[in-house]
């Protein structure tokens, strides 16, 4: 048997993107709260102010606020150990300044996290997850204002005392190095700017390094039982070419937006390469007095990360090749791998490379904390969802990871993206669907919110049963 007895099966999702109730019970407005979608566009536009006539699918998600002892039942039927869920900030501190947390949302997640322990499902509970409080974006930057650490080692601090006898496993930040990238400037680091400034962002990402080694200290101070990790899309890469310009322009690649936030967060210093990436781009770090003793101090229990795709890179700024999408970041089109709807590339033997070179470079645990193939699926006029494309994805991707387990690698747990149909991240879309099981609600918010199994459901149910080994 591959996977070891006490191996950790379930599935994930995020506050932002399934709770819904965005401003029931004291929660505050959150970045993800003023992005609207919808109509012909399937995209997602910002807005300053909510607006009365807009659809916002954050705001209703598939209201697991108010279904979540439902939700939990069917993941249990499945047979989850265990359940990644994020705590929305602005339900605890609604404009993130507070000194005082709001009650009532601590209260929500009480309920969440005894639900959880009625089925014995362990919550592995993401501190943020692209929901940063708008309030501290307009008002303060974000973590682009270094007054934004003690912000969120407070509330940090407040979830690891009111939850300390109920969660054991915890993340800091959410894909910390959708950083590196433009893009992440806003869902991330809460910078509002529509111009990007590389070197605030790189600043802004110091402060959350900070930040989340500050809170690792103090998390392992008041239940030294916790385990509290680190959370990276993976973005695989491979050069186009034996050509040794793409290998080196590959490499460097993988350096910046792979390595990089790993490396701190495990490793507990900045790494060569970047000290050299930021001389290059006269980029220069503000660093507080202690910061290294903290990075030092703050390093994580293990590391987890999202793995959905891979893409090739190239040298040849000229090269026509076809692009393709993918979770952050696409790149150049693999020919000897096939496409998703939505373009990106299908890559289960990548996934055991991926473990195997991230257990090579740290020797912690992993765990991989998102996997899932977003498609739309068809309902059948009895109501059954016959979708044969997921069960393949996933089972081919679970077929790496065992023979990762046989190579060597420490993995710990599994837990596919969006195992209950959401609100895409992206684009708001509720077409894109990942889960097991169905939720009743398109593009445009429409629909019952109910729940059905998919045939992805009782497979699932079945190699969870097995430990991994009837994947038939």
């Amino acid at each position: 048997m591959a996977f070891s007895k006490d191996f950790l099966w379930g599935g994930a999702t995020a506050a932002n993107q399934c709770e819904g109730a965005w401003d029931v019970d004291g929660k505050g407005e959150s970045i993800p709260d003023h992005m609207r979608a919808g109509g012909l566009h399937k995209h997602r536009v910002m807005t300053p102010t909510i607006e009365p006539d807009g659809y916002y699918p954050n705001h209703d998600g598939i209201d697991f606020y108010h279904r979540y002892q439902e939700d939990i039942a069917l993941f249990a039927e499945m047979g989850f150990k265990v359940f990644r869920l994020s705590i929305a900030w602005s339900r605890i501190f609604p404009k993130g300044d507070e000194t005082e947390p709001n009650e009532a949302g601590l209260a929500f997640y009480d309920k969440v996290f005894d639900e959880c322990k009625k089925y014995g499902i362990e919550p592995l509970v993401t501190i943020s997850h692209f929901e940063l409080p708008y309030a501290l974006a307009e008002n303060y930057g974000g973590f682009a204002n270094r007054k934004t650490i003690d912000f969120f080692v407070n509330y940090a601090t407040t979830l690891f005392e009111r939850y300390k006898d109920k969660v054991k496993y915890w993340l800091t930040f959410n894909e910390i190095n959708f950083g590196t990238l433009p893009l992440g400037g806003r869902n991330l680091l809460g910078i509002l700017d529509e111009e990007d400034d590389e070197a605030r962002r790189f600043q802004a990402l110091h402060h959350m390094f900070i930040a989340s080694a500050k809170a690792v200290k103090i998390g392992h101070q008041i239940n030294p039982d916790f385990q509290i990790g680190c959370m990276l899309a993976y973005m695989t890469m491979y050069p186009l070419t034996c050509k040794p310009e793409d290998v080196l322009a590959n490499q460097e690649l993988v350096k910046k937006l792979n390595w990089f936030c790993g490396d701190v967060q495990v490793k507990g210093k900045y790494p060569y390469y970047m000290k050299n990436y930021f001389a290059k781009h006269d980029i220069q770090l503000e660093f507080a007095a202690g910061d290294e003793e903290i990075l030092k101090e703050g390093t994580v229990d293990y590391y987890t990360f999202s793995y959905y795709m891979t893409s090739c890179v190239t040298a040849d700024l000229d090269e026509n090749g076809d692009r393709v999408g993918g979770n952050l970041f696409g790149g150049v089109k693999n020919n000897y791998l096939e496409t998703s709807e939505w373009g990106w590339q299908i890559d289960p033997v990548g996934l055991r490379f991926t473990l195997n070179e991230l257990y090579d470079r740290y020797e912690i645990p992993l765990m991989i904390v998102e996997n899932g193939l977003g498609a739309v699926d068809q309902v059948e006029t009895d109501g059954s969802i016959h979708d044969d494309y997921r069960i393949d994805y996933v089972r081919r991707h679970i077929e790496e990871m065992g023979k990762a387990v046989e190579d060597g690698v420490d993995l710990i747990g599994y837990t596919p993206w969006g195992c209950i149909d959401l609100v895409s991240g992206g684009t708001g879309e509720m077409s894109k669907r990942y889960g097991f099981i169905y939720v009743d609600k398109d593009d445009e918010g429409n629909g019952s919110f109910d729940r059905s199994r998919k045939d992805s459901f009782y497979w699932y149910k079945k190699v969870i049963a097995t430990n991994g080994e009837d994947l038939a």
